[in-house]
């Protein structure tokens, strides 16, 4: 028996910013772009909340290769 669950990991490849969104888009099959799109509508009607969001999960997030094993 293998390891086949995926792990939330921040993009190296679908990076804009810090590749959170990225991550998201690839841990869930969809587009990161249209997360991306999401986060931004989520960040504007929530007066900036996003924003702060968003630098915790980069902060929380590890990153693709950091990961072992």
């Amino acid at each position: 028996m293998g390891n086949d669950y995926k792990k939330l990991v921040r993009s190296r490849r679908n990076r804009t910013i810090c590749g959170v969104c990225g991550g998201i888009g690839e841990y869930l099959n969809v587009d990161p772009t249209l997360v991306r799109l999401v986060w931004l509508l989520c960040s504007l009607s929530s007066c900036g909340t996003g924003l702060i969001i968003y630098v915790v999960a980069s902060l929380l997030i590890p990153e693709e290769n950091d990961i072992v094993g």
